[in-house]
């Protein structure tokens, strides 16, 4: 490697041409980055003082250690963010100067002919710079000032457009010239005999755009491979995918997706800032290497076409694409994995379109019921991680529902009874997904699909805070605690295209006016038509009626016990039962006692799912299965935390690693706890292992987007 400071100018003039290699994400950069970029240079070109300004690095790799006075063009590793929208920028500049020349070497004949093209050479030769794919005949068009092509690059045009426009609302062009001749950079060369590129790109911290756990897996993917591999590999497999998930959604998606795929290979769920090297781990596993990269490759292409299907409403089949629309809608994204792997089965005829739908539409009823009834959706990743653990495919569907039905508790698939109870009481009207459960309803068992969006709410009772007297009558003495309690209830809830004409009526208005409920098509408003007078009583019977059709819509698993009872899984051999009598340490007036029933509190606390159970030497906190455990001591609880002591983030210094230590209970990590002023802190490692094991994340809302309710 040779590391040498030089001027951007000059670095760009004397390089033949700079090339992105295939492997390299397409450009990226937004408003935000091309704006810092602007201001820099201005702030330098406006400050007399300022005699230069870094901006980052250009790593590329050459066969041989030289520099840039090669005509070999440079295979650029990192730096193609920072040199395209310099070569944006140029261009909109030589546009903009025409044959004036501001400041010396500053016209646009000039600007092209040192910066943005080998006037000499033929064909591609002849550009400076190019970039891959789609940005490659974009950039290409912008240059030669022809029209860009159909599919051509937003990025390339938004930027370039953002850059011509910035300039012609520039006072005095040279402060430009003059801040682009003090951009400085550092050129590193790479001798691809010597170096290692791949480990010095995962190294690379430049400036710009952080880059995304894609772009981190396809340079792995494809970086060391032979040119022709690498050619085959990108344009046979990764672009093709590229393509499907379309440019924006692949900065968007390809992250999420991946962490789904490894879920589905693993069982275990990568941390959301670690997919990278989780499927470096995946990747290097024996298996997974044998079948070779190629195998690999196609295997991710191929699931991400399923995701595309699901996600992305890339779906052709008209069943499957409703099904998924809903869940997207429903916002499921946490079933992903277990739906790639069902997906996969289904492209290879292992699971009929039928069998398949089926479990979708349980899924779906599965996470809306859970959200109205307000169970936490913490346990939702590690379900769906393992739920297929529990399928026998070649009793697809009964044993989908056998295992959704053995659920425990706080995983419960809800009755009817309970799901009916809380539909009839809950705030249907303020949560994000009253568009969704509205649809779903008037839709069910339609063939001709009513469009829901073209209707509004209508709520029968009014909304106004200031009823009439004639609405106060109607609702009769105790009219407040109804209009309190009811009034974004199921049972007062409807669609119209009428509501600006129902506005406050009277109910017997709305039910017999021209377009009243009376006259409505729509399966929601059935029955309203009879009704004589719209009170708590009328409330409750119609939203027990649409409860009545709701258990229908998300229907529950049903199935005989004995079909049940064949895929339990067997009982566990019985242990010898311990109570908090059988440690000494906690006995009644001990200093422990007094720590250990506070402890105990706070861990219960983190989640219904979390139980406690006394062993012999320690007691355990277990949601999946332990990931605290406390062995009472005379002075102090002694705490083993079920996590890699790498992934605890302890700033204080509490814990210690006793991975290669014999200790009781399970886990990595120790932390002692002799001082109740610790318990916030020390909750707060515990809280670490709990949400490990539940396979949350600190950005999981993030990546999720919002939860259904």
């Amino acid at each position: 490697m040779k590391a040498t400071e030089t001027s951007v100018l000059q670095f760009m003039q004397k390089s033949s041409q700079f090339a992105i290699p295939i492997y390299q994400r397409t450009y990226s950069w937004t408003d935000v980055e091309c704006r810092q970029l602007w201001d820099d240079i201005l702030r330098s070109g406006r400050d007399d003082a300022i005699k230069a300004h870094f901006i980052g690095s250009v790593v590329y790799i050459e066969k041989g250690l030289y520099q840039v006075s090669s005509q070999t063009p440079l295979l650029v590793i990192d730096g193609q963010q920072r040199l395209t929208s310099l070569t944006l920028l140029l261009e909109a500049l030589a546009r903009h100067v025409g044959d004036s020349e501001p400041v010396d070497g500053f016209s646009a004949k000039k600007i092209r002919h040192y910066y943005l093209y080998n006037d000499v050479e033929e064909g591609e030769r002849g550009y400076k710079l190019l970039l891959t794919q789609t940005d490659r005949e974009s950039l290409k068009a912008l240059l030669r000032q022809k029209a860009l092509p159909d599919q051509y690059s937003l990025r390339i045009k938004d930027n370039f457009d953002l850059f011509s426009s910035l300039i012609e609302k520039l006072k005095d062009v040279a402060v430009l010239c003059h801040g682009l001749s003090k951009l400085i950079l550092v050129d590193v060369a790479l001798n691809r005999e010597q170096d290692n590129p791949q480990l010095i790109f995962e190294s690379m911290n430049s400036t710009g755009r952080e880059l995304s756990q894609a772009d981190l897996i396809r340079n792995y993917v494809l970086m060391g491979l032979e040119p022709g591999h690498q050619t085959a590999l990108y344009e046979d497999h990764w672009r093709p995918m590229e393509l499907n998930f379309g440019q924006e959604a692949y900065g968007i998606h390809f992250d999420r997706f991946m962490r789904d795929y490894l879920t589905v290979k693993t069982g275990e769920i990568p941390n959301v800032r670690a997919v990278y090297e989780a499927f470096k781990a995946y990747s290097r596993r024996p298996p997974v290497q044998e079948e070779g990269v190629d195998k690999l490759v196609a295997d991710i292409r191929s699931y991400a076409s399923y995701y595309c299907a699901m996600a992305l409403g890339r779906e052709v089949d008209r069943t499957l694409a409703e099904a998924f629309q809903d869940l997207r809608e429903l916002k499921v994204d946490v079933a992903y994995p277990l739906l790639l792997e069902l997906y996969d089965d289904y492209a290879a005829h292992r699971l009929s379109q039928s069998d398949f739908v089926d479990i979708i539409r349980m899924v779906e009823s599965y996470v809306f019921r859970r959200a109205v009834c307000a169970i936490p959706t913490n346990s939702l990743n590690k379900t769906f991680a393992t739920f297929s653990r529990e399928l026998d495919k070649n009793h697809y569907v009964e044993s989908a529902m056998a295992a959704f039905m053995l659920l425990p508790s706080y995983r419960r698939f809800p009755s009817d009874e309970e799901f009916k109870r809380e539909l009839m009481t809950r705030d249907l009207y303020n949560n994000p997904r009253r568009s969704y459960w509205l649809r779903r309803l008037e839709n069910f068992g339609r063939k001709e699909r009513v469009p829901v969006d073209e209707y509004t709410i209508e709520h029968i009772m009014p909304q106004n805070d200031n009823l009439s007297d004639a609405w106060r009558s109607e609702l009769g003495p105790e009219w407040e605690r109804v209009h309190q309690q009811k009034l974004h209830t199921l049972g007062n809830l409807t669609l119209t295209g009428y509501n600006s004409e129902y506005s406050d009526r009277q109910f017997t208005e709305k039910r017999d006016m021209k377009g009243g409920f009376k006259e409505s098509p729509l399966r929601l408003n059935q029955g309203l038509g009879s009704i004589e007078r719209w009170n708590e009583d009328a409330i409750d019977e119609r939203a027990h009626d649409l409860a009545s059709i709701a258990v229908k819509v998300w229907s529950s698993p049903d199935l005989d016990r004995e079909v049940v009872s064949r895929y339990r899984p067997p009982s566990k051999k019985t242990t010898p039962s311990y109570s908090i009598l059988d440690h000494v340490h906690l006995a009644e007036g001990k200093s422990s006692r007094a720590r250990f029933e506070a402890l105990r509190r706070e861990v219960l606390g983190l989640d219904p799912c979390v139980t406690e159970e006394f062993l012999k030497s320690y007691v355990a906190y277990k949601a999946e299965t332990n990931f605290v455990d406390v062995v009472p001591q005379a002075a102090r609880l002694l705490l083993s935390l079920n996590i890699p002591f790498p992934e605890l983030y302890d700033p204080k210094g509490m814990s210690r690693d006793v991975t290669s230590i014999g200790r009781s209970g399970n886990g990595d990590c120790e932390v002692g706890l002799s001082n109740l002023d610790d318990l916030p802190y020390v909750m707060g490692l515990i809280r670490q292992a709990f949400e490990r094991q539940m396979g949350n994340d600190i950005l999981e809302e993030e990546l999720a987007g919002p939860r259904p309710f």
